[in-house]
């Protein structure tokens, strides 16, 4: 099953997203291939990230919540907010 998680960073956290993206990046790489997309959120401007949207596949809510909770970014207090919500994907979804 797939999980969306949108997070939103605090705000004037920039410092904190820059300075802990390696190891977001890299954890999100460790956990390939469950996860189906992964990327900032922008302002209206679009240079500068404020949140993230991320999609795994795990086999329930509870794994996928464990699974976010080890993100660099949370461990580092970046995000204001987390929703972690059951995904389908419709439109656009790769054939198996």
């Amino acid at each position: 099953m797939l999980f969306a998680a949108m997070c939103h960073d605090k705000p004037d956290h920039l410092a904190v997203r820059l300075a802990t993206r390696d190891a977001h990046v890299a954890w999100l790489k460790s956990l390939a291939p469950r996860v189906r997309i992964a990327g900032p959120f922008l302002d209206e401007t679009a240079e500068i990230m404020q949140g993230s949207i991320v999609v795994i596949e795990a086999e329930s809510l509870a794994e996928a919540k464990a699974t976010f909770a080890a993100d660099p970014y949370a461990a580092a207090g970046l995000f204001e907010s987390v929703e972690i919500r059951p995904w389908r994907w419709v439109v656009g979804a790769p054939t198996a």
